[in-house]
């Protein structure tokens, strides 16, 4: 029998203040209780802060596509990612969101993605070419494999780069640095306190985003000099720093495009990688879904058109998507009075938007905490789907890559799965943890070994 996709432990039922804080600075998944697997809303009081979580497929709807400007992102979750993103499109809200998704949505529009499909070919098989040597039983660490794939797509999406070249490379390993030290979520994202209260940032993380933003802007400022001189290849940077906003014409200045390089490579990349890695460990603790994926994946012909014809492995990405939703919390807030549920809401209450707890929801999916692909092609789905299914988000804030990153996982996987077999570590199971996205918290060993 296949052993369970692991799972954090949820929290006592009751517990103290201090320990309810205390758990959540440590993993925000396991400071969760169980019953949120089952409620439809719940709440929670302190001193310092009230929130909702909601699953209710009502107030989601009200929330993210009714009235998504009565609840915009809540202003301290940038506490923690701040010093990272800037002012990128994940973190405004209001009419600088709005023009910057003007800007940035045509970049994803069409044919771009056709466009990005050989920069994804590139990086799938130069992955296969990076696994041969570790490919002899060997226990390999996915999650450092996965991210270096990940991190070639992007660089090879928006800037023509290789992962090989020095500045790629250098940002890569800062970033790698940087989503260890901080989580999506700390505690400033909930406490309200004034301007100067301390953001709870280590000095690590500070150090990780400067070098990181640092290196961005070499590309942003190398990248300018090309589109002046004419010389720029197509690619995503050049698409976004050169299209004005529809309605003022104007274009992002280079610390803006900073800042939307940032939230792309973390988007792009980070949950891209987080994404992979958990694809090839459920798969490879059911070796026949793998075996019939690696069956698909020899069929794929290559080309663009193929992709449709790669459902298993499209589905597969999808159920770890909702066993392991890279970005488990978002947060959102009450702009004036609320009544969810006949329960009365302050201005400024955090409302809690849970990919986690509602892809794993017991009221909404038949062996939720199973790994089960061929869910996707039931009819039961189908409605599970439209109400408690959102990896990327839901409404106008809809990740607008979301469909990149569907393709991305297709490509990635069909060329490892083609040439590779991917085996469990027995006794070696990964903890999910909550960093900048879900990550295992010793991260994740399989057996690589060639296919026949």
């Amino acid at each position: 029998m296949n052993p369970l996709p692991p799972k954090p432990v949820p929290r006592a039922p009751r517990v103290s203040l201090w320990r309810h804080l205390k758990l959540f600075r440590a993993d925000i998944l396991s400071a969760q209780p169980a019953r949120l697997y089952r409620a439809w809303m719940a709440e929670f009081r302190t001193p310092f802060f009230r929130s909702v979580l909601i699953n209710d497929p009502a107030l989601l709807r009200l929330v993210l596509k009714e009235r998504p400007r009565d609840f915009p992102k809540s202003e301290r979750i940038g506490a923690g990612l701040r010093p990272l993103l800037g002012a990128s499109v994940f973190l405004t809200n209001g009419a600088t969101w709005e023009r910057q998704r003007r800007i940035i949505d045509p970049a994803f529009e069409g044919g771009r993605l056709k466009e990005s499909f050989g920069a994804m070919q590139a990086a799938g098989t130069a992955a296969v070419a990076r696994m041969a040597p570790l490919a002899d039983g060997r226990a390999v660490e996915i999650e450092e494999q996965a991210s270096h794939a990940a991190a070639d797509v992007i660089f090879r999406t928006l800037f023509s780069l290789p992962i090989e070249h020095e500045t790629a490379r250098a940002t890569y390993q800062s970033f790698h640095a940087h989503q260890r030290s901080q989580p999506l979520l700390n505690l400033a994202a909930f406490v309200k306190g004034p301007a100067w209260m301390p953001r709870l940032h280590s000095r690590e993380t500070r150090a990780t985003a400067q070098r990181i933003r640092a290196l961005i802007a070499g590309l942003v400022e190398m990248r300018a000099a090309e589109i002046t001189a004419g010389t720029a290849p197509r690619d995503l940077a050049t698409k976004i720093m050169t299209t004005p906003d529809p309605e003022t014409g104007a274009r992002f200045s280079r610390e803006e495009m900073v800042d939307q390089v940032a939230i792309f490579f973390l988007a792009g990349h980070e949950t891209s990688a987080a994404s992979l890695a958990w694809t090839l460990y459920l798969l490879a603790t059911h070796p026949r879904i793998q075996d019939r994926a690696a069956a698909e994946a020899r069929g794929f012909s290559g080309a663009f058109s193929g992709l449709s014809g790669l459902q298993l492995i499209r589905d597969c990405t999808r159920e770890a998507l909702r066993l392991y939703p890279p970005v488990p919390m978002m947060v959102r807030e009450t702009l004036r009075p609320e009544r969810f549920r006949d329960r009365s809401l302050r201005r400024g209450t955090q409302v809690v938007l849970s990919p986690w707890h509602l892809h794993r929801h017991e009221r909404f999916w038949e062996n939720p905490n199973h790994f089960d692909p061929d869910r996707w092609g039931r009819a039961e789905t189908k409605e599970s789907m439209r109400c408690a299914y959102m990896p990327f988000s839901a409404g106008p804030r809809v990740c607008p890559g979301a469909g990149f990153a569907m393709a991305e996982a297709a490509v990635l996987l069909a060329a490892l799965l083609s040439r590779y077999r991917f085996e469990a570590v027995e006794g070696d199971a990964p903890v999910p943890v909550a960093h900048l996205t879900v990550r295992s918290r010793g991260g994740i060993r399989l057996r690589v070994t060639e296919r026949g």
